[in-house]
């Protein structure tokens, strides 16, 4: 068989089914990566480090050398490893798509080696560099967006999942930055993910539904420790936006149940975050409310404190004003014909 080379957007089609293999170190892989590879490294990170200081202190060839001694003993094991994933794999055929960092030595041993065994192997030209020139592009493209806006409490993130469910295009960028956007946000949610690998991952929710209307929750830039890219946040801010108004206790009582679950030093140890913004005495309050498992009391400080920050945000916002829907209950069913007037 021969290796073949081929673009990134021949890569983008094509591996959609296929085993793909990043060969990249853990530490790269775990940083970030295209969203479904698998990572087969030719070198872990110690030998990944000794090999690049060779090259940049010496010279190719002792690089070579010394990245041969590694690889030598870990052929077998990683032709072992390769005939496992594919038995796992959906993809019936011995097809592997191949990357490293550049398209360089690294893809170009392991797949050297997969291809003597008898698969047939495509290495990405330009490698995960490539990947992210064109994860990067993509936030540049125009989206056909619809936003949904209202104060904290609203259920905007169990509206967007129903849509989803009724087959809607649906991005929920909360789930992918494993955060849901306050102090309180991160309670419950675990391994967030890296800058880089959020825009991966946002990049194939993009892709996926390039062609559709998309329904997005009216987030601020930041959500937890990533932001969304500012091409993109500047397009979600121009695009229609739909404003769901619900009453403060029905809001209220949401917020309770789906909070009321944590723990106390859970909950006092989000409430502490925002004690400059929110004041000594209301947050002194909140906490002892607590403590005292007195959770109405807390969250109606937290809620008005959160009510303050989203009309201060609102009012600074410029451009499309949004289409107002008032409720006076969370009525799933009759907020969703209204969004997408059924």
């Amino acid at each position: 068989m021969a290796i073949t080379r081929i673009s990134i957007t021949d890569f983008l089609v094509h591996a959609k089914a296929q085993l793909v293999l990043d060969v990249r170190s853990p530490a790269e892989y775990q940083h970030a990566h295209i969203p479904g590879a698998v990572n087969l490294p030719l070198f872990d990170n110690e030998q990944r480090k000794v090999v690049g200081t060779l090259y940049k202190q010496h010279s190719k060839e002792a690089a070579i050398k010394q990245g041969l001694d590694y690889f030598g003993v870990k052929m077998k094991t990683m032709v072992e490893t390769v005939e496992a994933l594919l038995a796992q794999h959906t993809s019936t055929s011995k097809t592997v798509y191949v990357h490293c960092w550049r398209g360089g030595m690294r893809s170009g041993g392991v797949a050297w080696l997969l291809d003597l065994y008898g698969f047939k192997v495509f290495v990405l030209q330009g490698g995960y560099k490539a990947y992210r020139n064109q994860v990067i592009q993509c936030f540049e493209h125009n989206y056909q967006f619809k936003v949904l806006g209202g104060q904290t409490g609203s259920g905007k993130t169990a509206l967007l999942k129903s849509m989803q469910a009724q087959g809607r295009a649906v991005i929920d960028f909360e789930a992918l930055a494993c955060h849901r956007g306050s102090s309180f946000g991160a309670l419950g949610q675990t391994n967030p993910p890296s800058q880089e690998q959020f825009e991966n991952n946002l990049a194939l929710q993009l892709s996926m539904h390039a062609q559709q209307i998309i329904w997005v929750e009216d987030e601020s830039q930041r959500i937890g420790q990533v932001n969304i890219p500012k091409p993109l946040w500047l397009q979600l801010r121009a695009s229609d936006w739909y404003y769901l108004d619900l009453p403060f206790a029905v809001r209220l009582q949401r917020i309770i149940v789906e909070y009321g679950s944590f723990n106390k030093a859970e909950l006092i140890a989000a409430t502490e975050r925002i004690r400059k913004r929110s004041g000594g005495l209301d947050c002194q309050t909140a906490v002892a409310a607590i403590q005292n498992d007195d959770l109405e009391t807390a969250f109606t400080i937290l809620l008005n404190y959160y009510d303050k920050q989203y009309q201060l945000g609102s009012s600074k916002r410029e451009g499309t004003k949004p289409q107002v829907m008032s409720f006076t209950y969370f009525d799933e069913t009759a907020i969703i014909k209204t969004l997408v007037h059924e």
